[in-house]
């Protein structure tokens, strides 16, 4: 009955479970609308079946690839790289001295 009341809690860090799960929905979800988006540009865009349908395509591309990328920094638990703020980038300033040419007064 003890064993029943107490359940483990694993730390949201070692969770695999929740992690595949996480993943597998952004995938399909990403997907899905990518490829809605890519469906839809290219039926306002293209003419011919195969544009439109090369469309889809990339759009399904570009939904599994960010998916992926995703899921891999979830599971190597790596944070994601950020470009640096402008205010924590220093400004550099280089001050050139010109000296008068020769010939020139």
């Amino acid at each position: 009955m003890m064993a029943e009341d107490k359940k483990e809690i694993v730390p949201a860090k070692y969770d695999v479970d929740a992690k595949w799960d996480a993943c597998v929905d952004l995938t399909v979800r990403r997907s899905f609308y990518s490829s809605l988006a890519g469906a839809f540009g290219g039926l306002l865009l293209f003419r011919s079946p195969a544009a439109r349908w090369s469309s889809l395509a990339f759009g399904a591309g570009l939904g599994i690839g960010s998916a992926y990328t995703e899921c891999s920094q979830k599971f190597s638990g790596c944070p994601k790289k950020r470009p640096p703020k402008a205010s924590d980038v220093s400004a550099h300033v280089t001050v050139v001295e010109s000296s008068p040419q020769e010939g020139q007064d």
